[in-house]
Parts: C-alpha cells; structure tokens; sequence
C-alpha cells in the first residue's frame, strides 16, 4: 500500500475512534509502573480473560515484560488519576491518588470501580502496539460509581440519563 494512503487510513481510522466512546482503565504493574488504557475489553467469563493494547512507551514496554499487572476500571473519582496517567511525566502512585500495594506487589487503586489481578497469556505485536490478552486470577470491588468514558479527545464524566 502506497505510504500516502497509508497515512490517510490511519488518519480516518484515528478520527472514527475519536468519536467512538469507549470506558477508561488505568494499568498498574510492580516498580511501580502504570499507564492509562481506552482498549480494555471482556474476551471471556469462563474462565476470566479479558484484552487491552499498549504502545511501544517506557510504560507501555514494563507492564509487557511483568509476571502481572492490575486493570483498574475508573469511575468519575478517578478522572485526575486517568487524566495523571495519560501523559507523559505526570504525577503516578501519589498519596493524594489513594494508592495501596497488593501482597503481591502491585499497585492498586482500591477506590477504583473495580480492580482486576491478571496475568498475560498472549501477547501479539500489530503495528506499533501490542495486543495482550490476560487472565484474571483475581476481582476487587470499590465503592459504586458512574461512568467514565474517553470520547473525542476528553474524559466524560456525566451520568448516563437516557438508557434504552
């Protein structure tokens, strides 16, 4: 494929996603390291598995090396905390975010909507970024909040009043 019209693709692509709202996650593994991802999915209940892709940062490279990592599913409390995570350079694991350590060293945000233990079981380079599929070997419950998508470049934090 011509480089120019590869270019436009992924331009277009870029900009259909922009306007596709998608949930807000941030993944921590031990060093502590973290990142915020918009790419998390549910591949499997039975048994646990669920998908998330990284690029190639300094984050996105040790939460692919590490044995594993914690997915945290944020709510509108955690809006500082994904926006922090999102950019390069910006304040991580601060007291004033909340964070604990788990047992087995992780970070956690336990204020999180809910926080997912995993380990990687596959991880496929696409491009310039990487596809891992985890299990879940463990799930820990926050306290009830509502929505936080990422849409058009932005965090949205405001409740969902129409459902259908």
């Amino acid at each position: 494929m011509d480089l120019a019209i590869a270019e436009s693709l992924s331009e277009r692509m870029r900009t259909a996603f922009r306007g596709y709202p998608t949930g807000v996650a941030v993944i921590t593994a031990a060093g502590p390291v973290g990142l915020t991802a918009s790419s998390v999915a549910s591949v499997s209940v039975a048994p646990p598995v669920l998908s998330f892709s990284v690029m190639g940062t300094g984050s996105g490279k040790a939460l692919l090396a590490a044995e594993s990592f914690v997915v945290h599913l944020l709510g509108p409390r955690q809006v500082g905390v994904a926006r922090d995570f999102a950019r390069s350079g910006g304040p991580r694991f601060t007291d004033e975010q909340g964070w604990s350590v788990l047992a087995s060293g992780e970070p956690v945000l336990p204020d999180a909507v809910a926080a997912l233990r995993c380990t990687p079981l596959h991880l496929l380079a696409v491009g310039d970024s990487t596809l891992v599929v985890a299990a879940v070997t463990d799930v820990f419950h926050g306290p009830a909040d509502g929505p936080l998508v990422h849409h058009a470049r932005t965090f949205v934090t405001s409740a969902l009043t129409d459902r259908v």
